[in-house]
């Protein structure tokens, strides 16, 4: 029994995620065996298998991915920004150090480069070594790794990306800075003429003042901004939003402006399809309210 791993947020073999983030109520999931833990220089990282939902990776406390429903997320944040460009060549992924959304960029044969600047090596090391169907987006041979500040890295490139992707954590810790205004302009001067963005951006439930102030901060900067949102049981409410932005002024994101087939979108995807790409921008009427 010594040399089991223990950690805080596990109790009788149930993982507790508690958080100010989303003040009374907290996910839970039944652990089979704490596979890691450690504290790497930016966070805490701990990766547990769980009984229903695989291996889950969590950072400083919060629920990252499980491998039964992390396609979701990937792909949404993915392949919004991607089939919103005609033709996105050159691509950055700032965060997403366990390679999941790499993974879906390369799904489109367009794209000739595609970097991921993450800012802790633990994450993606770890990924590598527990989380083998989401690190796979390493292996590509179009795939490049940063390790690195998103913000520092950004700040050295203008004009340059086609299409960048901020799969960040939450707005507390290390990704509080991807969640500001001058971020965004960052963003915004280093991609092309055209280019789309697509962030991580809360839940609807939890956070309305949180977007409310993203899409505001977002439409001072990109002509085009548009809240959409994914379903993902292991994310809290159930739910995930994205900030979809484009400099085109004349693009409209919430349709698809590339697509594959339906046969292609099968063998491509899980979750992602060219209804739901269009479908996930529709809002209940409080948040559409709230976002207008």
């Amino acid at each position: 029994m010594s040399n089991e791993i223990v950690h805080p947020t596990i109790q009788d073999g149930w993982f507790r995620e508690i958080s100010n983030m989303w003040p009374g109520q907290a996910m839970t999931l039944k652990v089979e065996k704490v596979l890691h833990h450690e504290k790497s220089q930016y966070q805490d990282v701990l990766i547990f298998k769980s009984t229903d939902y695989g291996n889950v990776l969590v950072l400083d406390n919060v629920i990252q991915a499980t491998e039964r429903d992390e396609f979701s997320y990937q792909e949404m944040i993915t392949h919004l920004a991607m089939n919103s460009h005609p033709n996105p060549k050159k691509v950055l992924v700032i965060g997403g150090g366990d390679g999941g959304v790499l993974r879906e960029v390369v799904k489109h044969d367009c794209v000739e480069e595609a970097i991921l600047c993450d800012i802790d090596e633990a994450v993606i090391r770890l990924s590598k070594q527990f989380l083998p169907h989401m690190s796979v987006g390493f292996d590509h041979p179009k795939s490049k790794t940063h390790v690195g500040d998103g913000f520092k890295f950004l700040d050295d490139y203008k004009n340059t990306f086609d299409v960048i992707i901020t799969d960040s954590s939450d707005p507390e810790g290390p990704a509080e800075s991807l969640f500001k205004k001058p971020y965004f302009q960052l963003l915004h001067d280093a991609l092309r003429e055209g280019g789309v963005i697509t962030t991580q951006a809360e839940n609807q439930w939890l956070h309305l003042p949180l977007i409310t102030q993203l899409k505001k901060d977002c439409k001072e900067i990109f002509p085009v901004a548009e809240y959409a949102y994914t379903t993902i049981p292991t994310y809290p409410s159930g739910q995930i939003g994205f900030m979809v932005c484009c400099k085109d002024a004349n693009r409209n994101v919430r349709v698809p402006l590339r697509s594959w087939t339906p046969e292609e979108e099968e063998q491509k995807c899980r979750y992602y399809n060219a209804e739901i790409h269009k479908a996930s921008f529709i809002l209940p009427t409080f948040a559409k309210k709230a976002l207008e």
